[in-house]
């Protein structure tokens, strides 16, 4: 297909003019023996500026649904111990507004030891689990307790190595997954991506298996769509709020909402 090939091709320019650094097979230690366990200590944390095209802090310090209508587009890469590396471009997005939203963990303000990476610098990773077998990721912004949940991604590089993954977990489908299967949702994202919760407060510029790129080409306001998020409808009247964003038409996005489509194109 055109776009596939499009993409592709901007793949491959941007990979020609990056250098990423190793990775230690290690890498899901968190710390360093005998070191203070928590994550600004550990060797996986601080390490050798990459000479790549990455998005540094100044992307991630943006409010909270700037920040996620501007990871449409944008490319997530994640490293695996073996040295494959996954790319995946980001077209779903959540916006969690923090102590005033009703739907957000830190709503009302309150930090706990789970959601403390809610409360950390822009660009911190804060990963949970629900139902007591998935995973979820989600990246700070700023707002005291604020951060954005990614919904899904387009897989672009590492496909195979997506299903592997996918198939490892316990959850997943026993057949073969077709592309836009792999990375339709919160959980199946992390699956493929190899994310648990040893990646929670994980900083995105510093970090050697988890980092992002720019995308090429980003989306215009009429690509975007804005809608309600998925699965609060609980929240009262924050259940309304249009806080989830993804792009229009791409297929690989877990649910539509075909008639804000409709309202669109009107």
């Amino acid at each position: 297909m055109p776009r596939k090939r499009k993409l592709l091709a901007q793949l491959s320019a941007l990979q020609s003019n990056t250098s990423f650094p190793q990775i230690d097979a290690l890498e899901k230690l968190n710390t360093t023996p005998g070191a203070d366990p928590s994550p600004k200590s550990s060797k996986y944390f601080v390490i050798e500026k990459k000479s790549s095209p990455q998005l540094q802090q100044d992307f991630f310090n943006q409010p909270c649904v700037s920040l996620a209508k501007s990871f449409l587009g944008q490319i997530l890469v994640r490293k695996l111990p073996d040295g494959r590396e996954l790319w995946g471009r980001i077209v779903e997005t959540e916006a969690y507004l923090g102590g005033e939203d009703e739907a957000s963990h830190s709503k009302g303000g309150k930090q706990t030891q789970r959601n403390a990476a809610m409360f950390m610098k822009p660009g911190t990773l804060y990963v949970y689990q629900i139902y007591g077998i998935h995973f979820c990721m989600n990246v700070s912004s700023q707002g005291e307790g604020a951060a954005v949940l990614l919904r899904s991604l387009e897989p672009l590089q590492g496909l195979d190595a997506m299903r592997e993954l996918r198939r490892a977990s316990r959850k997943a489908p026993t057949g073969l997954l077709k592309d836009w299967q792999l990375c339709n949702g919160p959980s199946k994202l992390c699956q493929a991506f190899g994310i648990d919760k040893a990646f929670d407060q994980r900083d995105l510029t510093q970090d050697a298996a988890i980092w992002m790129v720019p995308g090429q080409d980003p989306p215009g306001e009429q690509d975007v769509v804005a809608t309600t998020r998925i699965g609060i409808g609980n929240r009262g009247e924050w259940a309304q709020k249009p806080l989830r964003f993804y792009l229009r038409g791409n297929r690989f996005v877990s649910v539509v909402d075909k008639k804000m489509e409709r309202e669109m194109a009107a």
